[in-house]
């Protein structure tokens, strides 16, 4: 389920909802304790991580096109 209801105030947001296991919701629930947070506050941290994170595929695909054309930006500057 998706929505996008989110106090004034908030940038635009959307809310998805999963479903999860009852062990799963569990081990949710004990790493955010853990972590001294809410269990929606802990996933929502860490998809922005994850989502933060570069992609490792492209970035090899951009170092190698970067190295092949080298000499050619050499000329050109």
């Amino acid at each position: 389920m998706v929505s996008g209801r989110f106090p004034s105030g908030f940038p635009e947001m959307t809310t998805i909802t999963i479903p999860l296991s009852d062990e799963r919701a569990a081990t949710l629930r004990l790493w955010a304790k853990e972590a001294g947070l809410p269990p929606e506050e802990f996933l929502r941290r860490r998809v922005e991580q994850l989502l933060d994170r570069p992609d490792v595929e492209f970035q090899k695909a951009a170092d190698h096109l970067l190295q092949k054309n080298a000499e050619l930006y050499r000329r050109l500057a």
